[in-house]
């Protein structure tokens, strides 16, 4: 096993100068450093040979995406370097600083549970669609986890090597591998500490080889099943609560609206449940237990849901569709956070055996 403290971790595809400039500076600062070549290619040879003089080159035949190549670094590391290390990753295309990578490597060497990421501050200089790309997932992050990110495509990242395994573990083979484990962290209930660092764009960006269409959409999947989910049960609740309620007023049933509302409620509630438990958390705790948990929330909410419907229908002669919409409104940011926090939560990771 090789003894060092901080392991510099580079993902590598077509890569330019900046490469071995890079590897020069991480070298200066005592950093011992893995390039993974992505599949670059014959043309790329004389890079990577120049590399190898500050860094161990691992190399593959065919691109095979980000997230594979930060995995196969990972896993050389593990097999490589003792265990009482710190690993930072970067990006090859010049955007990040030695003097960074540093900061963020003490950082995560004194809080070792954490993930350290460092993150851009973004000005009128940067590229817009790097400004706009980071706008979207850190609002759409947000709204799947409750946790404030505002860099949630930073290639700079510090982690103790205690989190190896886990992050081995995380699904993913392109640009979209980054996004999941900023997910399985907030699961996890991992601390996600931001340090500022310098933002730095060569030729408005032009070295990156993220593919718009096809990588936004394996990274903004992920953030949207939670939305989509809410929404299907939020439109199936209020399509029950309408048919219920209009054959409740045919039949003249007693207490016909707040009868609609909880039929309505309990069908709605069972569909979110599965889907949420089975398709947006992916959930491993108990069935029972978390069926349990989920209507009892259910049932709370329902109670001051009806209650909040029924004073806006009967007190204020609101309309009683206009009145539901509100409600639902009403009640969505606190079923949301529960559910996120309490029921479907996953256990926080442990950085050391018990």
């Amino acid at each position: 096993m090789r003894k060092t403290k901080y392991v510099a971790l580079i993902p590598a595809f077509e890569p330019g100068e900046s490469l071995p400039e890079l590897l020069q500076k991480l070298r200066a600062a005592d950093f011992a450093c893995v390039v993974v070549d992505d599949g670059s290619g014959p043309a790329y040879r004389e890079i990577f040979q120049r590399a190898e003089e500050y860094a161990a080159v691992l190399s593959y035949a065919y691109n095979r995406g980000k997230g594979h190549a930060l995995k196969h670094g990972l896993a050389y590391i593990a097999e490589n370097f003792q265990s009482e290390i710190v690993i930072v990753t970067l990006d090859s295309d010049g955007q990040h600083r030695a003097v960074d990578a540093l900061r963020c490597c003490r950082r995560a060497e004194a809080e070792p549970g954490a993930l350290v990421l460092g993150s851009r501050v973004q000005s009128a200089a940067s590229p817009a669609r790097s400004r706009l790309g980071n706008y979207l997932t850190r609002k759409l992050f947000w709204a799947a986890t409750g946790c404030a990110v505002r860099d949630t495509q930073t290639g700079l990242r510090a982690f103790s090597a205690r989190l190896l395994p886990w992050l081995l573990a995380i699904s993913g083979e392109r640009y979209e591998y980054e996004m999941n484990v900023l997910l399985a962290a907030a699961r996890a209930k991992l601390p996600l500490i931001e340090l500022d660092i310098v933002t730095i764009y060569i030729d408005n960006n032009a070295g990156s080889h993220f593919a718009v269409l096809r990588d936004s959409w394996l990274i903004y999947k992920e953030l949207l099943k939670f939305s989509g989910v809410s929404l299907a049960s939020f439109c199936l609740d209020y399509l029950l609560y309408g048919l219920f309620a209009a054959l409740g007023g045919i039949w003249r049933l007693p207490l016909a609206l707040a009868a609609a509302n909880i039929l309505a409620r309990f069908l709605s509630c069972t569909f979110n449940f599965l889907m949420n438990r089975f398709f947006v958390f992916q959930a491993k705790g108990s069935l029972l237990a978390e069926a349990a948990q989920y209507y009892l929330l259910a049932a709370l909410i329902l109670a001051g849901n009806t209650l909040l419907l029924s004073l806006l229908v009967d007190v204020l002669g609101m309309n009683h569709y206009l009145a539901k919409l509100l409600t639902e409104i009403s009640f969505f940011a606190t079923s949301w956070l529960v559910q996120k926090k309490f029921i479907f939560s996953r256990p926080r990771y442990k950085t050391s055996p018990e």
